[in-house]
């Protein structure tokens, strides 16, 4: 059955701003879903809040509406749309459901004739009311734990009496988890219990008696309108039941499971997804399994959407879960869709893995003081990465590789614990670096059998560490002369860096890298083709691994790669890797778009990057993809492979910018501004002298090394002083210091955290007004400023935490002269090529600098959604060369202003002190447009300026 002919515009709903629980999984699930309508011909017309994602780039949909995701939003588009035939909103997340219910609940769709299409009301209700998803499961004979719900605090404390403890509370309604927890005592009860009932939009809770120890498992579905049901991943959790799926370490495809045991979960999955409604889409199951010969199954949840999971799963087995999804949504049937993979079968078939997939969570715990770091069932991870390898060793080394948190891998870097009662109290309370502290166990002689008892991690995992410690000791026996080649390829094989090689054998990474060329142990690429190579892939995404040399039928001695160079000319895309506070989904928009402005330009555009949530490893968006750690050794080993023109650093962030300066050392083309510009922006003391000659101002400053140096500095500067770390991203470690004591317990706490850095200390401008300017500038010096935004806070609060406004609104003819003058001068200084931010304090009229980013920045995508302008598209163009500032025609349109707010995950961290500082917290963005300045909502934000002000 082809698509329905019922169906020519439809509305979908986004997720809105990142929040800790629901992250840029939806960008990419969205971004797909739209691209999949668009090929049908049909109207898209899209609503989301977040100007930071391609989803709402205005080439993705036919009508794109930056508007709060509210009831009172939908009825303004569908009554600019009459035409609307149908909602799609599985594409959204837990936001975008509950959006529907409420829009269903108001009568809403019913009063404009808008069909609900990939899901029905029916499925999300029973899915989401845990007491009627409870009784339906145990009709259609699927177990589960013995629970009980509570709509009022009596009723719970009943249900507790009876279970006894320990005992899970889970919310209904509810997104990553919110309201969850696990009660070990009666006396944590009562609190815990008040806090699932108010996180519960219903006020309802389910209590389970908690199965701890049992192992946790998804499986991702698909069904038509058919009825035929494809399973396209299992995952299984390596972490035990107790720690939220978004905050375990994941493995595709399951491991540790009997064949048989999967095969009954499998039938139980379908089971379920047919009994909770008649709809077609996707589906995400979880289930427990029994840590015994048994193998108990008990089902956990149901989401009749694409989740966290589904992006994971799509990136793991290349398998477009959300096009597809989409594409049976609006009538078509698995068979008569064709397998993106092979282009030549459909796509009604079950993927098959011949690598291993493993994703790690990435936490940001730094940034919320005094947090509890214990995982549970409440989510806390602001990200994460995916490491592809031919065994389970070598893709939890590539993962671990990827976090960048100054660790090389799993051990040998130095870095472990080694204090028993530190790495126990690891071990016992899950927090994000268990995944190494086990590696520390085993390497301090604690036995398998007891890391088992604490951790109740399946022996299987625990027997791969223990063969890769076991390796290291044997490797730490040779030295770089020594050691055979055998040995070396079966470290690279088991995923070690050449680093932690290095560290095993006493000497430099570059000793390692050549020994390795000398043995020709050298990387070869596979394509990811899920039909483990049944029939010929065609999709060019590919990960690295080590393989031994055949020999050929005619003699000939050859390693298998399958990533075949072409002769075009052809340009790297550094991405920005996992997601964390600083550094989100706004540099994935960047990269995206300098791929398919390098594209435009006739270049094969080459992606690296780790992240499984975004759209930039979406298989088809660069001409081949990468998935690798944005890590040295796998990016020189692929630009060596290719040999590119250059490479792109400016637009994956930090993550990409740090690794500039090697590139240059390796004589590796950077395509846009240099290392040198690069450097002299980050490094305080040379950015200064730069200003000066420029006769540009400055906040008085002053670089310390020591407590005492900055001691003797603050007599200089004077209070308030600005204490920071250099090279760092999102504000770490900075903060505003009133006193002597004050600054030496900070400066000794840096230094202990960042041993060997520099200390930045300025003089801060109380109550300056804060504004940034993002320009693009070519080899020329042709500068154009694409935008200038006013803060709404005063300087001092990180700028990702402002409410920023564009344009300003209250700087007068005299300072708007002064940035525009000091941007200009500072651009050309730099021989900027490509993008740059400016951060400026303005205090009695004189506008200093804070700081100059010659990189995309965070406010890119935003300012690009407020004037409607590609803006990323330009700057890469002028970046290769391809065209000058002063070709491109700018035509900004906004009429008014446009604010972006920062948006905050404090609900996950109760315990928080929330106040705002130079350290960014937010972990997304939302924009909002106003007339004038008389908007009710400008005044809010307005008003709460004095707040800060009133130190």
């Amino acid at each position: 059955m082809p698509k329905r002919n019922d169906l020519k515009s439809i509305l979908i709903i986004g997720s809105g701003p990142i929040v800790i629980g629901q992250a840029c999984e939806f960008d990419y699930s969205g971004s797909q879903s739209l691209r999949s309508l668009r090929e049908d011909g049909i109207e898209t017309i899209l609503i989301n809040s977040n100007p930071a994602t391609i989803m709402t780039d205005p080439s993705m949909a036919d009508h794109v509406y930056l508007l709060p995701l509210t009831t009172k939003s939908i009825i303004k588009i569908l009554k600019e749309h009459p035409q609307i035939d149908a909602v799609l909103p599985t594409m959204g997340g837990q936001t975008a459901l509950n959006l529907c219910i409420e829009a269903d609940t108001k009568g809403i769709w019913k009063d404009f004739g808008v069909k609900l299409i990939g899901v029905d009301i029916n499925a999300i209700n029973i899915t989401e009311d845990r007491e009627q998803f409870r009784e339906l499961m145990l009709k259609i004979g699927v177990p589960m734990a013995p629970q009980a719900t509570a709509t009022s605090f009596l009723k719970g404390k009943e249900i507790a009496q009876e279970f006894g403890f320990p005992l899970v509370i889970r919310s209904s309604y509810t997104l990553g988890g919110a309201g969850a927890s696990i009660v070990y005592k009666a006396e944590d009860f009562d609190e815990l219990l008040r806090r699932g009932l108010e996180a519960s939009p219903i006020h309802e809770v389910m209590i389970d008696k908690a199965m701890m120890g049992w192992k946790e498992y998804e499986l991702e579905l698909l069904r038509d309108r058919n009825d035929n049901v494809v399973i396209i991943c299992s995952i299984e959790n390596m972490d035990p039941m107790g720690i939220h799926t978004g905050d375990s370490i994941t493995v595709a495809p399951a491991m540790t499971l009997s064949d048989k045991t999967y095969q009954k979960m499998r039938d139980m999955a379908i089971h379920m997804m047919r009994s909770i409604g008649d709809f077609e889409g996707g589906c995400n199951v979880q289930f427990a399994v029994s840590p015994d010969e048994k193998e108990d199954i008990i089902a956990i949840e149901i989401n009749p959407r694409v989740s966290r999971s589904s992006a994971l799963a799509s990136k793991a087995t290349g398998y477009p879960i959300a096009k597809v999804a989409t594409k049976l949504a609006i009538g078509y049937t698995l068979d008569e869709l064709e397998n993106g993979i092979t282009k030549s079968t459909s796509a009604l078939f079950e993927p098959t893995l011949d690598y291993v997939i493993v994703k790690i969570p990435r936490w940001n715990f730094d940034k919320f003081e005094g947090s509890d770091r214990t995982l549970g069932l409440q989510m806390k991870a602001v990200g994460e990465v995916m490491g592809i390898g031919r065994s389970f060793q070598e893709a939890l080394h590539k993962a671990t590789q990827s976090l960048e948190i100054k660790r090389n891998g799993l051990g040998a870097d130095g870095k472990g614990y080694t204090d028993y009662n530190q790495i126990i109290d690891k071990l016992t309370n899950a927090s994000w670096d268990r995944v190494f502290a086990i590696y520390d166990a085993i390497a301090i002689g604690i036995p398998l059998s007891k890391i088992y008892d604490i951790t109740k991690i399946d022996m299987w995992y625990l027997k791969q560490y223990e063969e890769l410690f076991q390796l290291q000791k044997e490797i730490s026996t040779y030295n770089i002369d020594t050691i055979t080649r055998e040995l070396l390829l079966e470290a690279k094989q088991k995923g070690y860096g050449d680093r932690q090689i290095a560290h095993m054998l006493d000497c430099y990474e570059s000793e390692v890298y050549k020994k390795r060329e000398e043995l020709k142990v050298q990387r070869v690429y596979k394509l990811v083709d899920t039909c483990a190579a049944e029939f010929t892939a065609k999709t060019p995404y590919y990960y690295s691994t080590f393989e031994n040399e055949i020999e050929t039928t005619n003699g000939e001695i050859v390693i298998a790669n399958e990533s075949i160079v072409t002769d075009k000319k052809k340009i790297i895309v550094l991405g920005s890797g996992p997601n964390r506070i600083g550094q989100g989904i706004e540099f994935d928009y960047c990269c995206v778009h300098g791929v398919l402005a390098a594209a435009e330009c006739g270049y094969e555009t080459i992606m690296i990057n780790c992240n499984p949530e975004t759209v930039s490893t979406d298989f088809d968006t660069a001409d081949k993809l990468y998935f690798e750690p944005v890590f040295w050794e796998h990016i020189y080993d692929i630009i060596r492979h290719e040999k590119p023109e250059g490479v792109i650093v400016q637009l994956g962030g930090q993550t990409a910018l740090k690794l500039a300066e090697k590139l240059t050392k390796y004589g590796v083309k950077i395509i846009g501004t240099s290392f040198e510009a690069l450097d002299i922006a980050e490094d305080r003391g040379r950015f200064s002298t730069l200003l000066k000659e420029n006769n540009i101002p400055y906040p008085e400053f002053g670089v310390a090394e020591t407590a005492d140096e900055a001691l003797a500095l603050a007599d200089e500067l004077d209070f308030p002083i600005l204490v920071r770390p250099s090279y760092v991203l999102g504000g770490q470690g900075m903060k505003i210091v009133i006193n002597k004591e004050e600054l030496v317990e900070h400066v000794v706490d840096l230094l202990r955290k960042i041993p060997n850095n520099k200390l930045l200390l300025d003089h801060y401008l109380d109550g300056a007004i804060e504004a940034e300017s993002d320009s693009i500038c070519d080899a020329d010096g042709n500068v154009y400023i694409i935008g200038i935004m006013e803060h709404i806070e005063p300087c001092g609060i990180h700028s990702g935490d402002s409410n920023a406004t564009l344009p300003a609104f209250n700087l007068g003819d005299l300072v708007m002269q002064q940035i525009i003058d000091h941007t200009h001068t500072i651009a050309r200084a730099l021989k900027t090529v490509g993008l740059i931010n400016i951060q400026f304090a303005i205090k009695d009229d004189v506008v200093y600098i804070i700081e100059a980013n010659p990189r995309a920045s965070r406010t890119v995508p935003f300012i690009a959604k407020a004037y409607k302008e590609p803006y990323v598209n330009y700057a890469t163009k002028v970046m290769l060369g391809h065209n000058k500032v002063t070709d491109f025609k700018f035509n900004p349109q906004l009429e008014g202003y446009a604010i972006k707010q920062p948006v905050f995950s404090f609900d996950k961290f109760p315990n928080v002190n929330k106040k705002l500082g130079p350290e960014m917290k937010s972990t997304g963005e939302s924009i909002l447009f106003i007339e004038n300045l008389k908007d009710d909502d400008f005044y809010n934000l307005y008003s709460r300026r004095k707040m800060y002000l009133s130190k």
